[in-house]
């Protein structure tokens, strides 16, 4: 097996990772998608949108006036980009902190709500860890080795590949560290539920005594 041939099937394992759907939305209406993204990660998304013509009774690329407003949250709901754009377009964000990003896409349509009823079709597709090959080496990939250039790209993926595992890690961890603080709680929780049950029944014995006593039946 030559090379090349060996190179690009190990990059079949290391590809990014792809979410590429499409979804229907109303006029104005918001549409998130959560993606579960790590630190320091780059995301890149591309979109498309159609109107829906009823006279066609089909999905056409054209809409005028109509374009798309992207707006990506950290997992705290704090916004980290938000973009307007025509019918299609493509962004690019690179996430701050571990966790589940909202990307969200509406409408930006001009209209009023209230007669914003059309229908429409959102093309998306979000690349998650897709680094870019150094400029440098991109310029001049028609002189260098295709080889050269291939391993540059590969040693981007792995980099990414790590990045997965590691998050991967921390969030075992962190269900790890869930799961121990939950079975103590239950632990003690039986504890307590059991010095009250000795308890009240200590004290309903002494309480018959008592009555009894009282009523001079012992």
């Amino acid at each position: 097996m030559s090379i090349k041939k060996s190179i690009g099937f190990i990059l079949s394992f290391y590809i990014p990772l792809s979410s590429a759907m499409f979804f229907h939305m109303g006029e104005k209406e918001e549409k998130c998608i959560i993606e579960d993204i790590p630190s320091d990660t780059i995301v890149t998304g591309y979109f498309k949108m159609e109107l829906w013509d009823v006279s066609k009774q089909g999905f056409q690329n054209t809409a005028p006036n109509l374009g798309m407003t992207v707006t990506v949250r950290h997992p705290d709901s704090e916004i980290l980009m938000t973009k307007k754009y025509d019918l299609e377009g493509k962004f690019t964000f690179t996430s701050e902190s571990s966790g589940q990003h909202f990307v969200c896409l509406e409408s930006n349509s001009p209209r009023l709500a209230v007669f914003a009823g059309d229908k429409l079709r959102v093309h998306l597709d979000i690349q998650v860890g897709e680094h870019p090959v150094d400029e440098s080496a991109a310029q001049a990939q028609d002189t260098v080795k295709d080889v050269k250039f291939t391993m540059i790209h590969l040693t981007e993926q792995v980099k990414h590949i790590n990045s997965q595992q590691n998050y991967q890690r921390e969030r075992e961890e962190t269900f790890r560290q869930t799961s121990q603080d939950t079975n103590a709680n239950v632990f003690w929780w039986a504890i307590v539920q059991s010095i009250m049950l000795i308890t009240v029944g200590i004290w309903q014995m002494k309480q018959m005594k008592d009555f009894l006593i009282e009523k001079k039946l012992v």
